[in-house]
């Protein structure tokens, strides 16, 4: 699998595999491996602390993930089996949608399974910025973006300040 480059990757209004489900990973391999390393390298030159397949034109379930004090993490075929009750907002930008900050609402824990870059199997609870990175991502995968989960006033004033953006570059 060949990962597009962060720098080269189309825009919102060019990138439909952002709005599509990724497809599971069938095997977990050498390439899948190599995909997963490559991505961890494109989430630190991007100063994220996640990145999802289909943000590197890829449609498969995989992200990787690297949240403050954390260790790095690949999860492959993620599912979030539960979400705690009491959410939390902070503000979440995306190295999909660049320049664009706001602030979403999320369960404060998740449990999620998944299988790791050597193909192990999973389950981690997690709490505060991992969960909220787990999240993030794993929207990525079901086709939706963080602006999603923004009221639509203010979703419209941030795109349309994006696309102004965009024209003066």
């Amino acid at each position: 699998m060949k990962i597009i480059s962060l720098e080269s990757k189309p825009g919102l209004a060019e990138g439909e595999i952002l709005r599509e489900k990724a497809k599971p990973v069938k095997d977990i391999n050498d390439e899948i491996r190599d995909t997963a390393r490559e991505m961890v390298q494109a989430m630190h030159r991007g100063k994220g602390v996640g990145l999802a397949g289909p943000q590197v034109g890829l449609s498969r379930r995989i992200f990787v993930t690297h949240a403050d004090k954390d260790e790095i993490r690949v999860f492959i075929n993620p599912s979030i089996i539960w979400t705690s009750q009491e959410e939390t907002a902070c503000e979440e930008g995306c190295l999909s949608v660049p320049g664009v900050w706001a602030e979403v609402k999320r369960p404060g824990k998740v449990k999620v399974q998944a299988w790791n870059e050597k193909g192990r199997a999973f389950t981690l609870e997690a709490a505060g910025a991992l969960a909220r990175v787990i999240q993030h991502e794993y929207d990525h995968l079901e086709g939706i973006l963080f602006i999603d989960r923004i009221g639509e006033s203010k979703r419209e004033k941030l795109l349309a300040r994006l696309g102004k953006s965009k024209k003066t570059r």
